[in-house]
């Protein structure tokens, strides 16, 4: 392997020092978390004031605007470039009542987000039904078949769900301004759009294995002596059963469960979900493991020294790049408001409130990731259309055959 091709594949985390609140709110079971105070839901280092402003630690005051107003606190705020792009006083503004359906566990930090976007537009009355993504791309299709859903925008954590609602038909085209900041990837069928993406890949504990210790391919993992008895996985964690899905649909089922099957024989340790799995690698309990990039960033936010970095594999499931995304449901009344909400998730000002608050990698080029992360045209993802994401119950039948569900 070059030399180039590791540096694109393995990046140092040159982290800052951690605050008491970046790991606020952290918990279990979803993709992407804020924290709850008794003053209200806000994003993972934001305060509540009496009068329900939203504000993150040494941002300007709410109503102003700018990128300040937006951006998280904690170590991965310090120091930010000089960020391009479309920013919000380009677009025009949010007015008027919007009916959003919000999809996944995100624990306050897209309302959050929403908050602030009250903040600059005050006549803007957002709606929010929320519930699990998979859930509610159902409810969208069922009511449209009665007629039409009350739903202007689906907003959810996972471009499968975003890509079943399309399939039905029921999902308007974006215009091209909207799309054309984005990868292509991203925006499959130009029919949803995604706003903040999330990668696989392996958190390794530096004080066990070396970034060479690494396979390049997922699929020499169950064979790799280094990892024997070494590896822990999150099998109920709704981000690892799309990496599987990603496995069984690019390599196909019997591969899959081939890979399943050794890496069970080859002594993988469960953990509820993978930012356990991250503090686990950190504690030296296990040396590496699956997970999305983003906890290793909480777990180093949160205790700076400790002994993890991460590794990317190359062009297979394992190196999945997912995303949060947005479409404009095909039956909304109010098909300009909706458009031009989903322009603002790709403005400068979310697109760093996505980096410096939920860790994610932004989707505009004008806006670096945080962390150290290598660029995310720097990575390897699958040539995989992310909308066959969406058909998960394959992926869990398999699980469950070969035991490890």
């Amino acid at each position: 392997m070059s030399d180039s091709n590791q540096s694109s594949r393995r990046r140092f985390l040159a982290l800052g020092a951690a605050t008491a609140t970046a790991l606020a709110g952290c918990t279990a079971g979803s993709d992407e978390q804020g924290t709850t105070t008794a003053s209200g839901t806000t994003g993972a280092g934001a305060t509540t004031n009496a009068s329900g402003t939203t504000t993150a630690s040494g941002t300007t005051e709410a109503g102003e605007g700018g990128v300040d107003s937006f951006q998280g606190s904690g170590p991965y705020a310090d120091g930010r470039p000089d960020l391009s792009g479309t920013r919000i006083e380009d677009l025009p503004e949010l007015s008027g009542n919007l009916q959003i359906y919000l999809g996944g566990g995100e624990g306050g930090l897209y309302t959050d987000l929403l908050d602030r976007f009250r903040d600059v537009y005050p006549d803007f009355d957002p709606k929010l039904r929320s519930a699990p993504s998979a859930q509610l791309s159902n409810t969208i299709v069922e009511e449209s078949r009665g007629g039409s859903s009350p739903a202007d925008v689906f907003w959810a954590v996972d471009a499968g769900s975003l890509g079943y609602v399309a399939e039905q038909g029921v999902a308007a085209d974006l215009p091209s301004d909207v799309l054309d900041p984005v990868p292509d990837t991203f925006h499959p069928g130009g029919q949803w759009v995604g706003v903040a993406g999330r990668a696989r890949a392996i958190p390794y504990n530096t004080n066990e294995l070396s970034a060479d210790d690494i396979p390049n391919k997922v699929a020499e993992f169950p064979e790799t002596d280094a990892l024997e008895d070494a590896m822990g996985w999150g099998p109920t964690y709704s981000a690892f059963q799309s990496f599987v899905t990603a496995m069984r649909v690019s390599q196909g089922e019997e591969t899959t469960r081939q890979w399943l099957r050794g890496m069970l024989d080859h002594g993988v340790s469960e953990y509820s979900n993978e930012f356990l799995t991250s503090n686990a690698v950190a504690d030296g309990e296990i040396a590496a493991g699956f997970a999305n990039h983003y906890y290793v960033l909480r777990v180093k936010a949160s205790r700076p020294n400790a002994p993890i970095d991460l590794a990317f594999t190359r062009n297979d499931a394992a190196s999945l790049v997912n995303v949060s995304g947005a479409q404009v449901l095909d039956g909304s009344d109010k098909q300009d408001l909706a458009t031009n909400f989903v322009r603002h998730l790709l403005t400068v000002e979310a697109q760093e409130f996505f980096a410096t608050t939920t860790y994610a990698y932004p989707m505009i080029p004008g806006v670096p990731p945080v962390g150290g992360l290598p660029p995310i045209d720097e990575l390897s993802p699958p040539d995989l259309d992310l909308s066959e994401l969406s058909n998960l119950e394959p992926t869990l039948r398999l699980m469950r055959e070969v035991g490890v569900l």
